[in-house]
């Protein structure tokens, strides 16, 4: 399928995820610095609550005309023995009101994997969907959509058993209303039917809750915490946001660099300056 042209990014619909700027700032110096930079939306971490605390966290969006993409996270829930299922499912409960309270697009749920000794990636997939049915529930009550993120096929033994756009796909139709998809290019790009699998999520308008870039280098050096910045690696950016548009898609474009090796030991400054710099130059 072709699309037209993509025109350059609006400056209005950037956003950053504090992973990006993680090591550097915290809660309140990342919603400072964004600001400052002229960057309005943010994907937050729940840290930034237990530190400041939701009134505080409330004021410092309000006085920096932040609004909240998302509250980073709920989960694992599965690979759990039953009590720590228990557990995170009363944790994912309390994320739900946290993301309520500041007006969070979505709350990402990740997945977990396999326990140790396991090898029935069909059962801990199937214990996922039981498990997000149950969450929705709350989540419908608290007005807070459950953001699924297909991640890499490299974490589905440990990190989520929901590696593709497809799985991610069939969970929204089996599931219904309350829940929708977040697309992190860093972890999709590879996949042949990804067009086919945006395209898809159209069916739904409100399917698709969040787009998130960075870039995959080549050779990566770790494969969780050596995400490039855009433009760096070999991800066509600009390809996948015609189809993301395409398929109805007009919210934040979301820059989540996780980087120990190179980003995170810059002066935040320089990474946000660039970050917006290819923003508009190559996403």
């Amino acid at each position: 399928m072709t699309h037209g042209p993509v025109a350059a990014l609006k400056p209005e619909r950037i956003a950053i995820n504090q992973a990006t700027t993680r090591k550097q700032w915290d809660f309140r110096e990342a919603v400072e610095g964004y600001a400052r930079h002229g960057v309005h939306w943010i994907g937050a971490w729940r840290d930034g609550i237990d530190k400041y605390g939701l009134a505080e966290v409330k004021r410092l969006l309000a006085d920096n005309g932040m609004s909240v993409t998302s509250l980073n996270r709920a989960g694992p829930l599965v690979g759990l023995d039953k009590a720590d299922r228990q557990l995170a499912l009363d944790d994912a409960r309390r994320a739900l009101d946290q993301a309520a309270e500041i007006s969070a697009g979505c709350l990402p749920v990740l997945p977990g994997s396999l326990p140790p000794g396991s090898k029935d990636l069909s059962g801990v997939r199937t214990q996922y969907q039981d498990m997000l049915a149950e969450l929705l529930v709350p989540a419908r009550q608290a007005g807070v959509p459950l953001a699924l993120e297909p991640l890499h096929p490299m974490v589905a033994a440990d990190r989520s058993c929901m590696n593709t756009m497809t799985d991610a796909n069939d969970l929204c139709d089996a599931l219904g209303p309350g829940i929708g998809i977040l697309l992190d290019v860093y972890h999709v790009w590879w996949d042949t039917r990804l067009e086919a699998e945006i395209m898809r999520t159209g069916k739904d308008r409100d399917r698709l809750l969040g787009f998130h870039v960075s870039d995959w280098l080549v050779p990566t050096r770790d494969m969780v915490f050596d995400r490039g910045m855009m433009g760096d690696g070999v991800i066509d950016l600009r390809l996948i946001r015609g189809w993301v548009e395409a398929a109805g898609y007009d919210g934040p474009v979301e820059v989540e660099i996780f980087s120990s090796l190179d980003w995170w030991t810059r002066n935040p400054e320089d990474v946000m300056k660039i970050s917006l710099e290819r923003c508009r130059t190559v996403v």
